[in-house]
């Protein structure tokens, strides 16, 4: 009998894959961003992007972090250029860290999440990065975000505002 090589019928055990043995270069990238939610606490604004197979996945809007910037400063801009609504930080939600390989490198990303609460604006999908933009009932998004991370932080959202503390971490950051 033959030495097995393996249910792919690739290389012999012990034996490295030249394209798994290839190094890649690892990178951290911070972003912010969030939950924004209308006047009423009723709706969030989220966006839609096409993913690399043309399906529209629709998560919360969020950005790199820019030099000089806080992660509250971010997230109130990248609500505006993502969804054309101007917010506020009402608390902070949590934090989401993840890898993704892209290019030729490993990406660890950590995302600082916060609730916001809409101040003015009017929605828009301007953005080039972003395909559509929906205000959509909070008791809806559940089934709707694309990741299982926004869907809990979303959850943890909606207990925040039941219970009446949703402003009660005011984080202090400006709204400009």
């Amino acid at each position: 009998m033959s030495p097995s090589t393996g249910r792919s019928g690739g290389t012999k055990p012990g034996r490295r894959n030249r394209r798994r043995g290839r190094r890649l270069r690892t990178v951290d990238e911070t972003s912010a961003g969030g939950l924004v939610l209308d006047e009423a606490h009723a709706a969030a604004a989220i966006i839609g992007r096409l993913d690399r197979r043309g399906r529209l996945l629709w998560s919360l809007p969020k950005g790199h972090i820019e030099a000089g910037e806080t992660a509250e400063q971010t997230a109130i801009r990248e609500v505006s250029e993502e969804t054309g609504i101007d917010s506020k930080v009402l608390r902070t939600l949590g934090t989401i860290d993840y890898w993704f390989v892209a290019e030729d490198r490993r990406v660890h990303k950590t995302v600082h999440h916060f609730l916001l609460e809409a101040v003015g604006g009017e929605l828009s999908d301007e953005d080039v990065e972003v395909t559509e933009v929906a205000w959509v009932p909070l008791g809806e998004l559940d089934d709707l975000l694309a990741y299982a991370d926004e869907r809990r932080l979303v959850r943890l959202a909606l207990d925040l505002l039941s219970d009446g503390s949703a402003a009660g971490e005011r984080s202090g950051a400006e709204s400009a």
